[in-house]
């Protein structure tokens, strides 16, 4: 069996990795082609180019890489047609996914599955139709997405989040952490701007604000940045001179697990997270660590961004456990203030949240099969049945 993935940023490399590693447990002989991350990488996918190329996020920061992403879809969708594989696996990042799989639908009867429902219960409604025109098959990472892709003519399957079955920091991880990272007793504050390059420099002014703030009435805590490969090095830079003595974690000195791991040890060890809205609010409930959400966007995509939002949260916790637990500053409100506020109403009542991630992950599988398991198993059982 031949598979061809395609993921364009952090989130999505994680999922497609654990897909690979269960369709390899289900099929052995299985081979892999596409686009990938370190991830991917490690289950056995040599990218065809790096895929932090893709890893952009809004209108304007859209606009000056436009051509360059133009020739990426056309050259990744010639690749498709070239190898003709049994199956193409897009992984989020729809604006690139879906305009690879239209060509490649075009010119042949390649099956598509996307990973990943885009988010039309939030907003783009008219999108899921239009992916029903090139994608045959969806895999849902949230539990009241399929019935959404169904009406729109796709298969849908519901498989769960990979996060959902990673493991839980122990104690002893989490001392063990304390120590190497010379944090002795202190209280820690994780602080996580992003993964994007644009995305960190918008939010940085409003986070070292917050903290400023913060930490001029709670001078004992100590800041953690952890941060990805592509951008390690800018969030270096940044940090220098914040306030919290920053301890950055650059998983570039470490193997992939041992960056997961050290990863989750630091969610553990936080009494209290600052994150970018994403999927690493999920990672932040695996670790049980109550967060604040804050974003903001680039000034044209807020705007038309106002106009098509449909969800009073943006935060998968808050969607999953249909409650509003995680406070947000989104947008105009992603401000130092109003940040550093949210900050230490959480802290003076952290158990608020937990209740709800704790559902969260209940509802996402944990306990279940790992939900990359499921999804290969979806992809394989609908491939069988030829159920488009």
């Amino acid at each position: 069996m031949r598979v061809f993935l395609v993921a364009g940023e952090p989130s999505g490399d994680r999922l497609g990795g654990a897909l690979m590693e269960g369709l390899k447990e289900l099929v052995p002989d299985v081979s892999f082609d596409g686009v990938g991350g370190p991830l991917m990488q490690a289950q056995g996918l040599v990218s065809r180019f790096p895929m932090s190329e893709l890893s952009v996020m809004g209108l304007v920061e859209v606009l000056p890489k436009f051509f360059h992403l133009k020739r990426r879809i056309s050259e990744t969708a010639e690749a498709v047609l070239t190898t003709e594989p049994d199956v193409l696996i897009t992984i989020d990042s729809p604006d690139f996914s879906l305009r690879v799989a239209k060509i490649v639908k075009a010119g042949s009867d390649i099956r598509t599955v996307h990973y990943v429902a885009p988010s039309v219960w939030a907003w783009r409604p008219g999108r899921a139709d239009k992916m029903a025109k090139v994608i045959d098959h969806v895999l849902a990472l949230l539990p009241f997405e399929p019935p959404y892709m169904e009406r729109a003519g796709m298969a849908c399957d519901f498989v769960g989040h990979p996060i959902a079955s990673e493991p839980v920091a122990t104690p002893q991880d989490v001392a063990s952490f304390k120590e190497t990272h010379d944090l002795g007793d202190a209280p820690v504050l994780v602080v996580l701007p992003g993964s994007r390059r644009g995305e960190i420099e918008r939010l940085v002014p409003s986070f070292r604000g917050a903290l400023e703030i913060f930490l001029s009435v709670r001078p004992d805590f100590r800041v953690v940045v952890p941060t990805v490969a592509p951008t390690s090095d800018l969030i270096g830079t940044i940090v220098q001179d914040w306030p919290g003595n920053p301890v950055v974690l650059d998983p570039r000195n470490e193997s992939t697990d041992q960056a997961s791991a050290t990863k989750r040890e630091a969610f553990a060890a936080a009494e209290l997270a600052l994150a970018a809205s994403g999927t690493v609010s999920l990672e932040l409930a695996a670790q049980n660590t109550p967060m604040v959400i804050a974003y903001k966007l680039n000034w044209l995509t807020q705007k038309m961004a106002e106009r098509m939002v449909r969800l009073d949260t943006f935060t998968l916790v808050n969607l999953v456990s249909k409650t509003r637990a995680v406070p947000e500053c989104m947008l105009d409100e992603c401000r130092p203030d109003r940040i550093a506020a949210e900050l230490n109403k959480v802290l003076e009542q952290p158990d608020a949240q937990r209740e709800a991630m704790e559902v969260t992950m209940d509802q996402l599988g944990r306990g279940g099969e790992p939900p990359g398991l499921r999804a290969a198993r979806a992809v394989l059982t609908r491939m069988s049945a030829g159920n488009a």
